[in-house]
């Protein structure tokens, strides 16, 4: 059987990820760990709004609330004592399905530019929430004394063991996500964004189809905000600001919206970027001090010339192919 570029394109940077660890202790680089753990969590972030904004073409701008929601759950329980992972993250999940629920059933029932403004609103009621509820640190957030804990099964405190743990966590997502793109279900929803007359037309209504990808988009950033507020060990409001949902959308359409590979070419591309602009000490002072500028340019590049993104560039395969 032989392979779409862009899967091999997949596979290749997996295999690279996997291989990290060993890497990163034979050069006695702990450092990597973090940032390409980092990487991994923000790619399922950014699945999770691909999963709306690439197949379902739902441009939400509030998708880090759920984000927010799951680190806020897994902060807040550990705050009163409540450190067991499988409640925890359980809650995470729950929670932000929950949320997109309520945010989703309002929300699709509009399109276009309304369809943004009304995520971004629920959005940013959550982060001010956040910032108004002092136990949990306010504006100034929390530090997250306790990680989440899995008796006998993985030890997060341990780095190896919580990389591949997120490792495992990213390939399931990514394998999940694309079963459900490829199935009936996901049909529906590309069918519904591409003609939505002429999906109500041979007898589908594609209001509660997007709803379904809207809660599963929701619990699997849920997810991720479980795995981020572990990883940072820190718990800020932050995390579901409209900013952070910005960044999400970013990585998106520069890895390539409507691809399986995309959202994570683009977390990995967005966040190198960030690391080498502000911490290479072979470039001038006057990059580094403002790296913010030549980054956005760099990114702007990207999108003139690679209008389908860093998957796009790479031969064969239509949308949704790897």
């Amino acid at each position: 059987m032989r392979l779409a570029p862009r899967t091999l394109a997949l596979l290749a940077l997996l295999a690279l990820l996997a291989a990290v660890p060993p890497l990163a202790a034979a050069f006695a680089q702990p450092f990597y760990l973090d940032l390409f753990r980092r990487i991994m969590i923000f790619a399922i972030a950014a699945i999770s709004l691909n999963l709306i904004l690439g197949y379902g073409g739902m441009v939400s701008f509030g998708h880090a609330a759920y984000l927010g929601i799951g680190a806020y759950a897994v902060g807040a329980l550990a705050h009163h004592g409540i450190t067991n992972g499988f409640v925890q993250w359980g809650l995470a999940i729950g929670a932000s399905a929950l949320v997109a629920l309520a945010i989703g059933a309002v929300s699709i029932r509009t399109s276009g530019i309304y369809f943004i403004m009304i995520t971004l609103a629920f959005s940013q009621m959550l982060y001010y929430l956040g910032v108004s509820i002092e136990e949990y640190g306010g504006d100034d957030g929390m530090r997250v004394k306790t990680l989440s804990q899995f008796p006998g099964l993985v030890d997060l405190a341990d780095p190896v063991a919580f990389y591949y743990l997120v490792f495992a966590l990213l390939v399931v997502v990514l394998w999940v996500t694309d079963r459900v793109v490829r199935s009936r279900f996901g049909m529906v929803i590309r069918a519904a964004k591409s003609n939505e007359a002429r999906t109500r037309a041979i007898g589908f209504s594609p209001y509660p189809y997007r709803l379904a990808a809207f809660v599963i988009a929701g619990a699997i950033c849920g997810l991720a905000g479980a795995l981020l507020v572990n990883h940072t060990a820190y718990l800020t409001p932050e995390f579901m600001n409209w900013t952070r949902s910005g960044e999400l959308m970013f990585m998106v359409i520069l890895g390539g919206t409507g691809t399986t590979a995309g959202p994570l070419f683009g977390a990995a591309a967005l966040l190198l970027l960030e690391d080498l602009l502000q911490g290479w000490r072979v470039l001038p002072p006057w990059v580094r001090d403002y790296w913010q500028l030549y980054l956005g340019v760099i990114l702007v590049l990207v999108v003139l010339f690679a209008k389908r993104g860093l998957a796009g560039l790479l031969p064969g395969g239509r949308d949704g192919d790897g």
